[in-house]
């Protein structure tokens, strides 16, 4: 379905944002080199959306049928150590999850609808800013997106390294995890080192609350439902002979249900209060939500996996997968509107062979007209 012209320039594309990265919100290059290229196309294109989000337009007429398509473009603080022609040329800055890939693909089913495709309805491209960090998707929503393009159903692709190049992975309900953060400030009683009977150690105190808040996943979640909760940092303001007075635990959880969600939520602050006032002393905790769970809809989940057997074949589509405990913040999408967000094999061997955000990943070229074409089957199938 792709031609060869069409998936050369897809790479030259992808090429050339990789070189170019650009963090969330900061995404003014790749934002105009894809609003340009619709444009060239002869599709209807809105620069700035959700700051620096561009969604194209391309309508056939019809009975006002509409779909998204989503894909991300931005890129992580993490200093590239690929030394290929295209690496990346800003410093401390990568593309190490695949952004640029997923917004080549998108370009590509783009480009290949407005010159041969054949629909009736309005096909929307949304290439969305600040995925990476939960805040992108939030932004073109507050901003209108789905009340100035009343699309009934939304789309998104995620390239997965370990999973075979070319199969689609399309699971119903949860398919990614929500992630929240959280930080704890226990307020100890700083002493010398060598009179511990003067305060009250903060870091004991942190050790036992490190401890205990592994047992809300062990012993009061469903084991079938699934949890993590990690701390990730440990800071004090101590010194070699001094005890410190305050102690600051920061960490992260994962789930894929609001029931367990609330439940760490609430058993964090407990443990953390409860053993602090056991030796005497207070603690301020404090608890974000970032990311909600990516929950695909079962009719669009079904749909999306019946394209994909017509696009790679059925014995190349799974449903049944290890769900990740990582986040995507296309789960503020699909609480909008109904859809499904899946996964495409990005190889387990050479390029894009190692995991994601990892300082030697690359997305690999050779999903590329996969993905377009994958796309370009979704607009003609429901359209």
């Amino acid at each position: 379905m792709i031609s060869a012209y069409l998936q050369k320039s897809m790479m030259e594309w992808r090429h050339e944002i990789h070189r170019q990265p650009e963090l969330g919100f900061e995404e003014t290059s790749t934002a105009a080199t894809v609003a340009r290229l619709l444009s060239e196309w002869g599709i209807e294109t809105h620069q700035g959306i959700g700051g620096t989000g561009v969604v194209g337009v391309l309508n056939r007429g019809g009975d006002g049928r509409m779909i998204g398509l989503r894909a991300d473009m931005d890129a992580l603080r993490i200093t590239e150590q690929n030394t290929f022609e295209h690496r990346s040329q800003v410093a401390g800055k990568m593309h190490a999850c695949g952004h640029d890939g997923h917004t080549a693909m998108l370009l590509g089913a783009a480009k290949h609808l407005a010159t041969k495709g054949e629909f009736s309805g309005a096909a929307v491209f949304i290439f969305q800013p600040a995925e990476e960090h939960g805040k992108g998707a939030k932004a073109m929503i507050a901003d209108g997106l789905f009340e100035k393009f009343p699309v009934q159903d939304v789309y998104a692709i995620h390239n997965f390294p370990s999973v075979p190049k070319g199969k689609f992975i399309a699971v119903p309900g949860p398919t990614m995890a929500s992630e929240d953060n959280f930080e704890i400030v226990i307020n100890g009683i700083g002493h010398h080192a060598a009179m511990p009977h003067r305060g009250v150690d903060p870091i004991v105190v942190a050790s036992q609350i490190i401890l205990a808040l592994q047992t809300i996943v062990s012993r009061g979640i469903n084991p079938a439902q699934g949890g993590v909760i990690s701390v990730t940092e440990v800071i004090t303001d101590g010194t070699v002979n001094v005890v410190p007075e305050t102690v600051i635990l920061r960490g992260d959880t994962r789930s894929f249900t609001t029931d367990v969600q609330s439940l760490i939520e609430s058993g964090i602050k407990r443990i953390a209060e409860g053993i602090c006032a056991a030796n005497g002393i207070s603690c301020d905790a404090r608890y974000d939500k970032v990311f909600d769970a990516t929950v695909n809809t079962p009719v669009e989940t079904a749909i999306a996996t019946r394209v994909a057997e017509m696009a790679v074949g059925a014995e190349n589509v799974n449903s049944e997968f290890d769900v990740p405990m990582i986040s995507e913040d296309f789960a503020f999408m699909l609480q909008e509107k109904p859809g499904c967000y899946l996964l495409l094999g990005n190889d387990g061997e050479g390029p894009g062979g190692c995991g994601l955000h990892n300082p030697n990943y690359d997305f690999n070229d050779e999903i590329l007209p996969i993905g377009a074409s994958y796309w370009a089957r979704l607009v003609e199938t429901l359209l």
